[in-house]
């Protein structure tokens, strides 16, 4: 094994750090599949660090494909193929990855007021106000809105029909829910910051009442960059954090956690 590895002072542990050298070596084809990888113990000898961390490492890349254990012969390494979607909790825990999920989010929410557009009923707009209402007074209350606002979106992406879009975004928003809150929780008892959420709900309501598509995408685009803005100007302490805020467990179809 050709894998050269510098422990950083990034905050991450020092397991994920392995797990990611040695995932770079997979991807990258240096250890193909079929390949046993050394024991635990030639590992952290080469690594220069503990079976402990080695063993950490390692569970880490089986949950993500990379690797397998053969009871009674090793770990090798597996053919690398096309997964499902699956983000690591403590990659997606930076600023950057934050927006850079948004920013995958913002295309998706686009779509999702476009189709909605397209198929509501009278009945599915009183349904979407009613959340509307909600995450208002929650907000003018002084509290994050962060529940009403996933029933909200949860309402238009029902309109909208689409399984797949709905599970790719309920997937995407548990790595979103502890940033938004504290983006949130910074704007909170400000009357400025729960006026303009209103307007921008209500604008993507607006044109998916009307039925007109390209105006509901044009809206919920202009939604998702102004959450990117908000993340953008939140304070650094709580990214600069040793631990990953991102803990939220992965979620149900029937339970969405994801954040607008």
């Amino acid at each position: 094994m050709s894998a050269t590895f510098k422990p950083t002072a990034t905050g991450a542990r020092l397991s994920d750090q392995v797990a990611d050298a040695l995932a770079a070596e997979i991807r990258e084809g240096r250890l193909v599949a079929g390949n046993k990888l050394p024991t635990e113990a030639v590992l952290g000898a080469q690594l220069s660090v503990s079976r402990t961390v080695i063993r950490e490492a390692l569970s880490r890349l089986k949950s993500l494909g990379l690797v397998e254990s053969l009871q009674g012969s090793g770990v090798y390494v597996k053919e690398v193929g096309f997964s499902p979607l699956n983000f690591d909790a403590k990659s997606a825990a930076s600023r950057q990855a934050v927006i850079q999920i948004l920013e995958v989010r913002r295309a998706l929410e686009a779509e999702v007021a476009a189709l909605a557009a397209q198929r509501r009923t009278q009945a599915d707009i009183r349904r979407i106000r009613k959340f509307l209402s909600l995450l208002d007074k929650a907000v003018q209350a002084g509290g994050d809105g962060v529940r009403e606002d996933v029933q909200y979106h949860r309402a238009i992406a029902e309109v909208a029909g689409n399984p797949f879009l709905i599970s790719t975004l309920e997937y995407l928003g548990q790595f979103l829910q502890d940033a938004t809150r504290v983006t949130r929780a910074n704007a909170a008892g400000r009357t400025d910051f729960a006026d303009r959420l209103l307007v921008e709900h209500d604008l993507i309501v607006q044109a998916i009442e009307a039925g007109d598509a390209n105006a509901a995408r044009h809206a919920a685009t202009s939604h998702m960059d102004i959450a990117i803005a908000r993340i953008k100007q939140s304070g650094t302490a709580f990214w600069n954090q040793p631990v990953s805020p991102m803990t939220t467990p992965p979620v149900s179809a029937k339970r969405p956690r994801a954040l607008r």
